[in-house]
């Protein structure tokens, strides 16, 4: 039997539908837990994404309003909760995602896939004022950390920061490592000979390898079309 099969969902959405399995809620509240449980650490969420990607899933039927209410002067809010068929397509998601790795593309590993075009010197400078940029993150990471065990989180609760900061760190000690072989002259480069290589090498590859190379014969003769 063939499995079923089922929409991709952005993390956001998976986000919200997790948040949805507790118990209805609001765009509002569901934006506040987002915060309060360090989700965004891990998850980018823009002003007003929150409220396009609950709009969405609703139009897809994942989740439906459930109770629409007004408190005081404020604006009305809409109370969602998850369907069937969202908590279908959340835990199919969920499964994918932990079973399979994603192909990702990192921007910073296109950066260092033209590393060699910058002088050493000054690539060195940049990736300097890249440690500090992750110390700071590593350090903002370990207060959101800190901050959410003190509130009562369970570590299952909070393994996606966790993963974070091994993340920054990991990368941190690479790039650090990597600094540290241009030091020792352990990796050198020339940007003008790459740049001269990168240039011999597209003259060579100018010709497509799908094209037939030229018959004599059809000199002077149109194509059928």
């Amino acid at each position: 039997m063939r499995a079923r099969p089922h929409r991709t969902l952005t993390p956001l959405a998976l986000a919200i539908l997790r948040l949805l399995h507790e118990r209805p809620m609001h765009p509002y509240e569901m934006h506040q837990l987002v915060r309060d449980r360090g989700t965004d650490f891990v998850i980018k969420v823009r002003a007003g994404s929150l409220y396009h990607a609950v709009e969405r899933l609703a139009a897809l039927s994942l989740i439906a309003s459930v109770e629409t209410g007004r408190d005081g002067r404020r604006p009305e809010r809409t109370v969602y909760a998850i369907t069937d068929a969202g908590r279908d397509e959340f835990m199919d998601n969920l499964r994918d995602l932990v079973r399979s790795p994603a192909e990702e593309f990192p921007v910073f590993a296109a950066a260092l896939e033209i590393l060699a075009t910058i002088e050493p010197a000054a690539a060195r400078r940049l990736l300097m004022q890249r440690t500090f940029t992750l110390e700071a993150q590593v350090a903002g990471s370990e207060q959101v950390a800190g901050a959410l065990v003190k509130s009562g989180l369970d570590r299952i609760d909070i393994v996606e920061t966790e993963y974070a900061q091994h993340m920054l760190r990991a990368e941190l000690t690479w790039v650090r490592n990597l600094i540290d072989d241009i030091d020792a002259g352990a990796i050198t480069w020339s940007p003008s000979r790459h740049r001269a290589e990168h240039q011999t090498l597209r003259r060579s590859s100018a010709t497509p390898m799908h094209e037939a190379p030229h018959d004599p014969r059809t000199t002077g003769k149109e194509h059928d079309s």
